[in-house]
């Protein structure tokens, strides 16, 4: 590349930034990790941060708006099919990081996944609408008529995302993913270390047509005065340095002004060798494997790295040499474009002199070197020879050990690159005590066998960490990782860790949401949240429910069935071809001895059967299937010459947008002679979207 290179643009109200070069006196210069080539060179000046806000605030909330949870749903997957069609662009920028193709996978396809994920889980556990409702309806009144619920709605500003260097990728799109679903815009704001690659994929989204307008910003350089541009509505997620996060929480519109703020932050994770992973054990080899792993995957360079091995005492020497001859067996330090290296260098060389400065920090406090040295290391060069570089940010994985277990150090202080530390401990109390004094992490694993070795190590460390990992023979081929946070579960952790919490599953959209409880009457809240409440209007007419397609179907549509008698000899006959011949069906003495039933009842399965006997429309139609039931609950009991009708009503319709058809659920009321309740459950239904010639020549 040449010398002058063009400033690494944002993307911003639309367009394609960059300032002019004379506003820029001296921008940032980002190098190759492995070679030292300048990459590109990075600045804000001129950018107006607060018209890039107000954009996304206005134009972004309103494309954003229009559309339904399952309608961004399938956007993040086309997002996620684009960006899989070029990424080996993306890994060959990848390699300029000083990342390694396995490096690489875990950004880059890892924040893929993320999308495809979060299309998935959206169109699945979300309604096809824009208000989501969370939790059961709370009755207020005796009559019925004053109802409470709880619903969560999109906040009305833009989700900032302040990135760290170390995954560029995975970290802007684990952030955007359920921000997009909520329905908020993103400004993301890379690290400048590595901005070039976010810079990228952002190119790729924009290219492909598929953004809604002011849905995703980026801002490649520094954005000092960010947080006086922002207000209430906005969310911003952070991840980084604590002393940073503390800065940014201190701010005026984070302390008073309601600006929303989640961190993830440094975090001295610890990995628990349970007492009984002796050495030869498949939980020792595997604590092993994980270990050499969390130093060496991205040079060590990952927020949920191993950085202190808790083993017991009678352990630390095996476990020393077990690492020593696995890191010497597997591990091989160069630049990651060479066939054959499996670990680069850090992201840039003052990214190494500050690893370099709080390993001095840890030897300084009592560490030892056990595996390692602080020297530079001899590494694959890119011509494919082995030698010393000047240039490049490279440095062995370090294994230190520490003699005094309490020492505060290895307890406070993270070296964020390829350094873990081993320390001892005697009993489980002991081991407990020592992931405590990390002050709050993102992950610790345990690798044990013991079943009462790992529940009295989780539940006693649960507290100090966002997530645990427990690892032993029988899933460590199958385990995703200490380090590898996965879309549907938590990622964060209290304390030093930040005290934010990210991704989750739906977890994660509802960050980006407001929950809000709503009282009214059962048609209002029906109008709301478009789920049929009881008390609320119904319609019912000549035509059977199971005779519309979607496009006729309207909630509260509803058949009233007529009745139908329960004989004993119904009861029989259903235990008898069923095989279900529990007492309180067959034996009039015990069931009557029974505190629940008034002696021999119908089974609650006849019951249900019977129900859907008497609602069903049995002609070919655009009810396609009948895929289950949720929520069933007996509530009266059902004795012999007893009568049951029941009441079924068009609950809630859930197209779906890749689909020719969507689900229908259904509020299902099971009532006696008496109007006495028997049992209630949803019945959930595939219904076509349009009728057919035929089936519509059918019903003329």
């Amino acid at each position: 590349m040449g010398e002058q290179l063009m400033i690494l643009p944002s993307y911003i109200q639309g367009e394609w930034w960059s300032p002019s070069p004379d506003e820029t006196n001296a921008p940032a210069e980002v190098h190759d990790a492995s070679t030292g080539e300048l990459v590109a060179q990075v600045s804000t000046a001129g950018l107006d941060l607060a018209s890039a806000l107000e954009y996304a605030r206005t134009l972004g909330q309103k494309s954003l708006g229009a559309l339904t949870f399952h309608q961004r749903g399938v956007l993040l997957k086309q997002f996620a099919l684009a960006l899989t069609e070029r990424k080996d662009e993306l890994y060959a920028l990848s390699a300029r990081t000083g990342a390694t193709k396995a490096d690489s996978w875990v950004d880059i396809d890892g924040g893929i996944g993320v999308l495809f994920s979060y299309s998935g889980k959206g169109r699945r556990e979300m309604p096809n609408a824009k208000v989501f409702v969370d939790g059961p309806v709370e009755p207020l009144s005796k009559d019925g008529s004053f109802l409470g619920r709880h619903i969560y709605t999109r906040l009305p500003g833009v989700a900032v995302q302040i990135n760290a260097f170390n995954f560029p990728v995975w970290g802007a799109l684990e952030k955007f993913a359920p921000a997009f679903l909520a329905g908020m815009p993103t400004l993301v704001k890379p690290a400048t270390p590595t901005g070039y690659l976010a810079e990228a994929f952002v190119r790729i989204l924009t290219e492909s047509g598929l953004l809604p307008e002011g849905s995703l910003q980026l801002v490649s350089g520094s954005v000092p005065d960010l947080f006086d541009h922002l207000r209430l509505g906005d969310v911003v997620g952070f991840t980084g340095s604590d002393s940073t996060a503390e800065t940014l929480r201190s701010h005026p519109n984070v302390q008073t002004g309601g600006v929303r703020f989640t961190s993830e932050t440094d975090s001295i994770n610890a990995s628990v060798l349970g007492p009984d992973a002796t050495p030869g054990t498949p939980e020792f080899d595997a604590y092993v494997r994980q270990l050499v792993t969390e130093m060496t995957s991205k040079a060590g360079q990952k927020c949920t790295a191993i950085r202190r091995a808790i083993v017991p005492t009678a352990s630390i020497d095996p476990l020393i040499d077990a690492v020593r001859t696995r890191i010497a067996d597997r591990v091989v330090v160069g630049d990651p474009r060479v066939e054959g290296v499996t670990m680069g260098p850090l992201a840039s060389l003052a990214q190494r002199d500050e690893v370099l400065r709080q390993v001095a920090r840890l030897l300084a406090a009592g560490g030892e070197i056990a595996i390692g040295s602080t020297e530079p290391p001899a590494v694959m060069l890119a011509d494919g020879t082995t030698g010393i570089s000047t240039e490049g940010a490279f440095l062995a994985p370090l294994l230190l050990r520490f003699a005094d277990k309490t020492d505060a150090a290895v307890h406070e202080i993270e070296a964020f690159g390829p350094v873990s530390s081993v320390i001892g401990y005697d009993t489980i109390d002991d081991a407990v005590d020592l992931v405590a004094r990390g002050g709050g992490s993102l992950v610790t694993s345990i690798a044990t066998h013991d079943p009462e070795v790992a529940v009295e190590l989780t539940s006693r460390i649960s507290a100090f960490n966002g997530r645990v990992l427990l690892l032993d023979r029988d899933d460590a081929r199958s385990s995703t990782g200490h380090g590898s946070p996965l879309p549907n579960l938590v990622h964060g952790g209290p304390g030093r860790a930040g005290g934010g919490e990210e991704l989750g599953g739906i977890r994660g959209v509802l960050h980006h949401m407001q929950r809000t409880a709503v009282q009214g009457s059962p048609e209002m809240l029906t109008a709301l949240t478009g789920v049929w409440h009881a008390g609320a209007a119904v319609r019912s007419g000549d035509q059977h429910p199971f005779r519309k397609s979607l496009a006729e179907l309207h909630v509260g549509d509803q058949i009233a069935s007529a009745s139908r008698r329960v004989t004993l000899a119904d009861i029989e006959t259903f235990a008898q071809f069923t095989g279900d011949t529990f007492y309180a069906h067959m034996d009039e003495e015990a069931a009557a001895a029974n505190p629940f039933f008034p002696g021999r009842v119908a089974h609650g399965y006849l019951l249900v059967s019977w129900a859907a006997g008497l609602f069903v429309d049995p002609d070919p139609g655009p009810v396609l299937a009948n895929y289950g039931l949720e929520n069933l609950r007996f509530v009266t009991p059902v004795s012999p010459d007893d009568e049951i009708r029941v009441e079924l009503t068009a609950k809630q319709i859930t197209p779906r947008e890749t689909d020719e058809y969507g689900e229908v659920r259904w509020d299902a009321v099971i009532r006696n002679q008496n109007d006495d309740i028997v049992a209630t459950y949803d019945v959930l239904t595939l219904v076509q979207k349009q009728l057919t010639n035929v089936e519509g020549d059918r019903n003329d």
